[in-house]
């Protein structure tokens, strides 16, 4: 991963490193024609400062900047760059004096030493513009690098929560079959048709669970086939005295993207805290699809605690969900958990709802 960001990031900066220095050395063939054809003297003069400018640039991009400044050794990068620059800068007022002799126009040279009464104007003016070239170097290898470390820390913040995620998923799964398995378990003891009936609801539910759920999004009328079977597994086993109403409208026709298992937390747990042996209960279960991406999840269901003793579901499902949707729906959802009280008893109401957009 690494890796392959920097050959990227190498890749992206050496184009464009060729092409800006390729505009600026073909800008003193425009700038040399002066109405009489071109100025070759002009030009290579020109040159020769353009060079020195892209050696300076380079020495400290490829090599100063990195080894010293990254390092921490400030006063050795300062130092090297202060002779660099005297260097340079006696080199560049040289070879201006030294183009300049050679007459390369065939012109009169009258003015042909014009610089060499004020060499140290000259050179000081270059000592300046090549201190800049140090300051731009230095910024842009800096603003490569952080782009860079921005770059990988996304990608490993990409990867912790890709890790995560399968992490979580990995625990639902074992927590969901072992509920499911409870519930067959307790049907094997007296009522064996509906538990052969219930195996065959369950194995349906592991085919979603081993083959349809391995990536991060998936079809929400899978996800919904899933519900519908998952809510049939628990029918079988519910006496006469629970009320289970579902509402699922979902059109055929969807393409919408949802986070696999991200229901069946909520489910469960309206099934483990909604019946109650002896008592009227309720459990009414809605999921809607919007318009505008938005899909909405209402459950309702009687409110029985369990006691402290009751370890049937190990009680990390409802934590799951908060931190998957946390992950993977940052700033899009929205998750409400009220009791209410009503005429027969307290309700438990879970409003879930997520923008898949």
């Amino acid at each position: 991963m690494k890796s392959k960001t920097k050959f990227n990031y190498y890749f992206d900066n050496v184009f464009i490193h060729l092409l800006v220095w390729l505009i600026i050395f073909g800008l003193p063939i425009f700038l040399a024609d002066r109405g009489q054809g071109i100025s070759w003297s002009y030009f290579w003069r020109q040159s020769s400062v353009m060079l020195s400018f892209m050696i300076v640039f380079y020495v400290n991009y490829l090599f100063l900047i990195q080894r010293y400044l990254y390092n921490q050794k400030t006063q050795k990068f300062i130092l090297i760059n202060l002779l660099l620059i005297i260097a340079m800068a006696s080199l560049m007022y040289f070879a201006h004096d030294f183009i300049m002799s050679l007459n390369l126009d065939g012109r009169p040279m009258r003015r042909r030493r014009q610089y060499s009464s004020l060499p140290y104007i000259f050179i000081g003016r270059n000592l300046f513009s090549l201190a800049l070239i140090v300051g731009l170097s230095v910024a842009i290898k800096m603003s490569a690098r952080w782009a860079m470390v921005e770059a990988e820390r996304k990608e490993l913040e990409k990867a912790k929560t890709e890790a995560e995620l399968m992490n979580l998923k990995s625990q639902i799964n074992p927590h969901f079959l072992l509920n499911t398995l409870n519930n067959i378990y307790a049907l094997i003891e007296f009522n064996p048709p509906k538990a052969q009936t219930a195996v065959e609801e369950l194995s349906k539910l592991l085919r979603h669970l081993l083959y349809d759920n391995n990536e991060k999004f998936g079809p929400l009328l899978k996800e919904v086939e899933f519900i519908k079977n998952y809510i049939e597994l628990m029918r079988i086993r519910l006496a006469k005295n629970v009320t289970l109403t579902t509402n699922i409208d979902v059109s055929p026709n969807t393409s919408t993207q949802i986070a696999p298992l991200i229901y069946i937390s909520l489910i469960e747990n309206a099934f483990k805290h909604g019946v109650s042996g002896n008592k009227k209960s309720l459990i009414d279960i809605q999921l809607r699809e919007k318009p505008n991406g938005v899909v909405e999840f209402i459950c309702k269901n009687s409110h029985f605690p369990k006691s402290e003793s009751d370890k049937s579901g190990s009680g990390i499902g409802l934590n799951q969900v908060k931190r998957r949707l946390e992950l993977l729906y940052p700033k899009q959802y929205t998750w409400i958990q009220t009791i209410e009280n009503e005429d027969e008893g307290s309700i438990f109401l879970s409003h879930l709802t997520i923008n898949t957009k």
